[in-house]
């Protein structure tokens, strides 16, 4: 996912190294860009006094203030920046009280790159949406772009890990795939990978077309679709 303007991401993260690691997460994902990085809240203050930010990559556990106390005090200043919490605590009333504070999403720690750009990356696909709804189905749409699937709804025999990873080569091929290019990109078998691009399909995140010119049964080209757009 690429745009004109790249989101401008502020790391807050107490833990140095915690921070550096984020920092380039951040730098690999395409549309974004990480303009600095805060080790206390009061520092995350300060930086956003002068410098644009677009997101925050918030640790809640920081040494002198709570990141839902600070995303709060943020409101009250007419700051109004986007957040991504990240936490290892998983109680729910801190979830649901993020939610009025505008934490767009929840990272529970320990996660990797994968975990992180698949928010990013839904993150940027609900902030890209404009204009009006045409109704209920494409308001629900929007929203879900937020919504990472879980195992609970994938169909039987497919895998989040691999999911991710058939997802992840189809968004980076502008010209799209077929089956048998994303088969050899992640080493698996091909009729695999069109389960797994049949699946994204049928939910609306990819589409696909007929290959024509070669003898024979055309061959199906898979694209990823930038935007939420209507299941298949």
């Amino acid at each position: 996912m690429t745009s004109e303007q790249p989101i401008r991401v502020l790391v807050v993260e107490d833990d140095p190294v915690a921070a550096d690691a984020h920092v380039m997460y951040v730098g690999r994902v395409p549309g974004f860009v990480a303009v600095g990085k805060a080790h206390t809240g009061a520092e995350a203050r300060r930086m956003l006094d002068r410098t644009p930010v677009d997101l925050l990559l918030l640790d809640l556990h920081l040494p002198d203030v709570h990141g839902l106390q600070l995303a709060r005090s943020l409101r009250a200043a007419g700051l109004h920046a986007d957040v991504v919490a990240v936490t290892s605590a998983r109680d729910l009333a801190v979830v649901r009280e993020g939610v009025s504070l505008g934490v767009v999403q929840y990272v529970l720690k320990p996660f990797t790159f994968a975990t992180l750009r698949d928010r990013l990356v839904r993150y940027a696909e609900f902030r890209a949406t404009a204009g009006e709804a045409g109704g209920q189905a494409e308001v629900d749409r929007a929203l879900a772009t937020l919504r990472a699937p879980g195992p609970a709804t994938l169909p039987k025999g497919l895998s989040t890990p691999t999911l991710e990873r058939v997802t992840g080569v189809l968004r980076e091929a502008g010209e799209g795939l077929t089956a048998a290019g994303v088969a050899e990109a992640i080493g698996i078998a091909r009729i695999t990978a069109r389960r797994y691009l049949e699946h994204l399909v049928d939910t609306g995140r990819a589409d696909r077309s007929p290959l024509y010119g070669q003898v024979g049964r055309p061959e199906l080209v898979y694209r990823w679709v930038r935007g939420p757009g209507p299941a298949r």
